[in-house]
């Protein structure tokens, strides 16, 4: 893989989890309007409904970004691999020096 190829991974996993929160953001505040939903006290309508995205959002994006999620944690694990890999080879040199 390049590094293309790994940031891509990451990148694409954040912005398909903002989407996620986006879109309940909108569902949300969609039925909080229409009356659906309760609505926030006063004027805390927004940070209701981004407070009830979150809480909503969260399981969503854990069973529908399974896939994106474990292709970067493979990812992130073969990275650290790597570096793993160079800091004992370093050990090793300079061992035999």
């Amino acid at each position: 893989m390049t590094a293309t190829t790994r940031s891509s991974a990451a990148l694409k996993y954040t912005l398909m989890r903002l989407g996620v929160f986006a879109a309940c953001f909108v569902v949300l505040y969609a039925l909080v309007h229409f009356g659906l939903l309760p609505r926030g006290l006063g004027r805390a309508n927004v940070p209701w409904v981004l407070l009830l995205s979150v809480v909503v959002s969260a399981p969503l994006s854990f069973v529908l970004l399974r896939r994106q999620r474990e292709a970067m944690s493979a990812q992130i694990a073969e990275k650290v691999g790597s570096a793993k890999a160079r800091l004992e080879a370093n050990r090793t040199r300079e061992d035999g020096a």
